[in-house]
Order: C-alpha cells, then sequence, then structure tokens
C-alpha cells in the first residue's frame, strides 16, 4: 500500500522513515487560515484534516495522511510566528515556562476518514536573550509551530516532556497505529523502508 504524507515537514518526514514508512510526499498547499477554532486539539485536527482531503482528492486509491501542530500558551494559540520579531518575542514570554504541544493527525484511505489529536506537555528552558536571538536568527523557529523544534536547534531549549515525544515533532507514531489500525491495516504492513 503507498503512503502518501500530505505535508511539507522534513520532521515529519524523517519520523516516518526511521519507522520504515517511506512515503510520497505531496504538499496540500491549503489555505489554513479557512480553519477557525478556539480549542487547540480541535484546530490542530481540523488543519490535518483539511490537508488530509485536499491530496486525498487525486489520491483515493492510496492512505493519505496530514498532520498539523499548534503550540497553546497561556490561553493562547501559536502557529508558526509571522516574522523574526515575533518569534524572539514568544520565546521571551515561553522560557523557563510551559505549554501543550496538539497534533492533529487525519487518515484516509477511500471513503474513508478518521481524524484525531495528540497532545505533550513541552516544559521549556530558561535560556537568555542571547541564546533566544541566536536561534532566531538560525531561521528555524519561523518555521514551525510554537517557534521550535525538538528534532533539531530547538532540542537544547526544551527541558523536559510530559506525553509522546512524536507528538512534539509533529506525527504521533502511537496514534497513527491506532488510526490506520481502526482503518483495518496492520502498522507492519507499511514496512517499506529499512531503518
Amino acid at each position: 500500500m503507498k503512503v502518501v504524507l500530505a505535508s511539507a515537514s522534513p520532521a515529519r518526514l524523517a519520523t516516518l522513515r526511521a519507522a520504515g514508512i517511506e512515503p510520497e510526499v505531496i504538499v496540500s498547499g491549503v489555505d489554513e487560515s479557512r480553519v477557525q477554532s478556539r480549542d487547540p486539539a480541535n484546530l490542530a485536527a481540523a488543519l490535518a484534516q483539511l490537508k488530509c482531503r485536499a491530496v486525498a482528492v487525486s489520491r483515493p486509491d492510496d492512505l493519505v495522511v496530514g498532520c498539523d501542530s499548534v503550540l497553546a500558551f497561556e490561553g493562547e494559540i501559536l502557529g508558526k510566528p509571522a516574522s523574526a520579531a515575533e518569534a524572539v518575542s514568544r520565546w521571551r514570554r515561553m522560557r523557563g515556562r510551559s505549554g501543550v504541544l496538539h497534533s492533529g493527525h487525519c487518515v484516509r484511505l477511500g471513503t474513508e476518514e478518521l481524524v484525531d489529536s495528540a497532545s505533550t506537555v513541552v516544559h521549556f528552558a530558561d535560556v537568555t536573550d542571547a541564546e533566544i536571538e541566536a536561534y532566531v536568527a538560525t531561521g528555524e523557529p519561523l518555521l514551525v509551530a510554537g517557534a521550535f523544534t525538538i528534532d533539531g536547534l530547538g532540542g537544547a531549549f526544551v527541558r523536559a516532556i510530559e506525553g509522546d515525544h512524536h507528538t512534539v515533532v509533529g506525527i504521533s507514531l502511537p496514534l497513527l497505529r491506532d488510526l490506520v489500525g481502526d482503518l483495518g491495516i496492520v502498522w507492519t504492513d507499511l514496512w517499506n523502508r529499512r531503518p
């Protein structure tokens, strides 16, 4: 069975590859601003569904996987920062504190579709202003929800997590396994690559 990843995220692709799955990547190109929700888990799931459906239209015989992530911090939903100044400001607020990263997942095969989200608490390190400036200058925080990565340069600025670390990367392997299982697909049947 062909797996199609409806995401431009290199971290999601690397996670699937490390798990033995070599997906085809098709970026949905959807307008994410069309989706609104005050609930971060619902927003992440709705965005994942939007991406999945956009790609599944042209791939009805394949297993299409859509994902999206948002960070809930102090009652605010944070996606990708719009500018370096916003990323710096956000990190100054987040340092030494905690937020919840929500990753929405949607899987579709033919007309069958399942949607869910996974959440993980992220505890940020008490980074200095100089570290924040240097991190934002790399450009990495501008590309990801919450302005941080756990699998890249930002990994040193995450003190701890409570939950599945894959959720913070943006694709929860345990949740994805459950979803495809509910579609009647055996996880190990998706392995087409040896790590």
